[in-house]
């Protein structure tokens, strides 16, 4: 399927000028959580992308104690912080009351995006396929396991990377997989696992970029397959029905509105490759930056490379601001 992506109706809906105006922009990566590592990637990426720009562009190390980034008069802030701080909301609730424009979604869709139970329960209400699921507590572990066929996934209710995550095809290795996730992180969430194709589809402004299948020698797309493994293959010329791939693409709208996100986001699906149907697994709301990351694979497939992307995302949090 050829995907026409419409820059110039986003830029006219934005309000977007693609201006070459030098703007002061503060770049926030690290973080306190498991995905410091990969935020700090994300962060030096987008610096340099806005760098390339032209812009002035300073990046900052932030956690809830250590705030005085903010205090630096910019433009924008971007927000690269992936998991705890950054992707929860808490950051983005900082920004809102110091009314700095920052990209991304704002601090309730963050939130809601981030506890993956919640998530998929509004997915349910909009009428978007989601895999079977439970929420496993130190409280509740017999009952959430009730009625399970293997394999499953075992993951955090909060969380990403695939940090804590588990794919459990043994019965014997069920329950220690709840317990850990619980022990690490306070609760569980316990999904069926959906056999096929891996797929991502980015969501810039207001529409979706090319699906992208991912294939992996591992189990599963864990945290070394993301980020390390350089045998992980991306591919664009997928092997589903066009009319599959169209709607996956306005799905992945669907799933990105009803959170309530904006200016950009990362839908992860699952297809099952007996029944050719799909489930939507998560949306993120601050896709990884890197070089193996995906949103700008997505982007730079339809010509927008990565300082486009981020010359996008600037310009609309400052639109955003400035038509409060």
């Amino acid at each position: 399927m050829t995907l026409v992506y419409d820059i110039a109706g986003v830029r006219e809906r934005f309000n977007l000028k693609h201006s070459d105006e030098k703007l002061a922009v503060t770049v926030l990566s690290g973080g306190p959580g498991g995905e410091r590592d990969v935020s700090l990637d994300s962060g030096r990426c987008v610096a340099e992308a806005l760098l390339a720009r032209g812009h002035d562009v300073q990046v900052e190390d932030i956690a809830p104690d250590q705030l005085g980034a903010l205090a630096r008069e910019v433009d924008c802030v971007f927000v690269a912080l992936h998991g705890q701080f950054g992707e929860d909301g808490d950051v983005q609730s900082i920004l809102e009351r110091r009314k700095l424009a920052y990209c991304g979604s704002g601090p309730g869709a963050c939130a809601l995006a981030m506890n993956k139970a919640a998530a998929k329960a509004r997915f349910v209400e909009g009428n978007i396929p989601t895999a079977r699921y439970a929420v496993a507590n130190s409280g509740n572990i017999r009952e959430a396991m009730a009625a399970w066929n293997l394999p499953v996934v075992v993951k955090p209710v909060a969380g990403g990377s695939s940090l804590s995550c588990y794919l459990v095809d043994d019965a014997t290795q069920f329950r220690p997989a709840i317990e850990t996730v619980i022990e690490e992180h306070g609760s569980c969430l316990i999904e069926r696992y959906v056999p096929g194709l891996e797929i991502a589809i980015g969501v810039l402004g207001d529409q979706a970029l090319p699906a992208i299948e991912i294939r992996t020698s591992r189990r599963f797309y864990d945290y070394q397959a993301k980020y390390v493994d350089d045998t992980t293959e991306y591919r664009f010329d997928i092997d589903l029905p066009d009319a599959l791939l169209q709607s996956l693409g306005e799905m992945s709208v669907q799933a990105h509105n009803l959170l309530g996100c904006r200016d950009f986001s990362r839908v992860d699906w699952r297809v099952d490759n007996n029944t050719m149907q799909a489930f939507v697994l998560e949306v993120n709301v601050i896709p990884g930056m890197t070089s193996h990351s995906l949103l700008p694979k997505a982007a730079a497939r339809v010509g927008i490379e990565m300082p486009e992307m981020c010359q996008m995302l600037v310009e609309m949090a400052i639109r955003r601001k400035f038509s409060a």
